[in-house]
C-alpha cells in the first residue's frame, strides 16, 4: 500500500492467485503512482504567465517600447526649444542692425540728416533742375537742396557753373533726366541733351554721354512733350566735374521732371 497525503482514492492491483489465503492476510498489493492535483497544476501555470496573464518577457519588450517613444518625443522637444531660441536671437539681430540706406542714394531718394554726414562717407549726389533756367547757357543749373536734392560724402556742388564735382578717384554710375515742352509742333524741331566732364590738364570738356531727337511725334501745331535719359558708369578721376548740356534749356517742364545725379561704386 502507497503511503501518500492525496485526497483522492488510492488505486490497488489485486493477484487473484488460486490458493488458500490465511484470513488474516491481506491481498498482495503492487505500488501505485498518482498525478498532482488538479489545483497545484493550475496554480503553476498561473505563475508560469506572470501578471495578468503577461509574460515577463513580453512585458519587458512592451516596457522598452514606451522608453524609446518617451525618448523620441523628449529630444524632439528639446530640438523645438533650440530652433526658438536660435529664431529669438535672429530677431534681436534683426532690430539691432540699422536698415541700409545704399538702394534709397541709388535711385536718388536718400536725404541724410540735419548734420549733412554720411555714415559709410561715399560720394553721393541727386540735384533737381531750377524752376528758370538762363536761355543763355546751355549748361543747366540745379537745386542741391530742395525737396529730396542731396549731396553726402567726396562730393560738392559748384553754384558758379552748375557741376558735381567729384574729390575721390572711382567708378561712379552718372544719370540725368530732362523733359521738353514744346507749345507747338514744328517737324524742324530738333533737341539735344548730353552730359560732360572739366578734367585738370584737358582744355576742352570730354563728353561722356549723348542723345539727339529730330521731328516731333505729334501733328504739326500741336503741344509736343518728350524726355531724355542718360545713365552709364564712367570712371571718375579727383577733381573731375560733371555738367549736363541741352539745346533748349527755355523749354524744359517743371524743376521735378528734370534731374541729375551720381553716385560712387567702387573707390580707387
Amino acid at each position: 500500500m502507497c503511503d501518500q497525503s492525496y485526497p483522492f482514492p488510492q488505486v490497488f492491483l489485486v493477484d487473484r492467485a488460486e490458493g488458500p489465503q490465511h484470513s488474516g492476510q491481506l491481498p498482495n498489493l503492487v505500488p501505485c503512482w498518482s498525478f498532482p492535483p488538479a489545483q497545484e497544476r493550475v496554480r503553476s501555470r498561473e505563475k508560469s504567465r506572470g501578471y495578468m496573464g503577461v509574460s515577463p518577457g513580453l512585458a519587458m519588450v512592451v516596457l522598452c517600447l514606451f522608453l524609446l517613444v518617451f525618448a523620441a518625443l523628449g529630444f524632439e522637444f528639446y530640438q523645438i526649444y533650440n530652433l526658438k531660441t536660435e529664431l529669438k536671437n535672429i530677431k534681436r539681430t534683426v532690430r539691432n542692425e540699422p536698415e541700409s540706406e545704399t538702394p534709397q542714394k541709388q535711385i536718388g531718394l536718400y536725404k541724410p540728416g540735419s548734420n549733412g554726414e554720411d555714415t559709410d562717407k561715399r560720394a553721393a549726389a541727386h540735384v533737381i533742375g531750377q524752376n528758370k533756367q538762363d536761355g543763355s547757357h546751355k549748361t543747366l543749373r540745379w537745386e542741391p537742396k530742395a525737396g529730396r536734392a542731396f549731396t553726402v560724402g567726396g562730393v560738392s556742388y559748384r553754384i558758379e557753373d552748375g557741376a558735381l564735382q567729384v574729390n575721390e578717384t572711382g567708378l561712379y554710375h552718372i544719370y540725368s533726366r530732362v523733359e521738353f515742352i514744346f507749345k507747338h509742333c514744328i517737324p524742324e524741331h530738333s533737341f539735344s541733351h548730353s552730359v560732360f566732364v572739366r578734367r585738370a590738364g584737358h582744355p576742352l570738356p570730354l563728353k561722356l554721354m549723348e542723345a539727339h531727337r529730330e521731328g516731333c511725334s505729334q501733328q504739326k501745331g500741336n503741344p509736343w512733350t518728350t524726355d531724355s535719359y542718360l545713365g552709364s558708369a564712367l570712371q571718375l578721376q579727383k577733381y573731375d566735374r560733371v555738367l549736363v548740356n541741352v539745346s533748349h534749356p527755355l523749354f524744359l517742364s517743371s524743376h521735378h521732371a528734370n534731374f541729375f545725379g551720381l553716385y560712387q561704386i567702387q573707390r580707387g
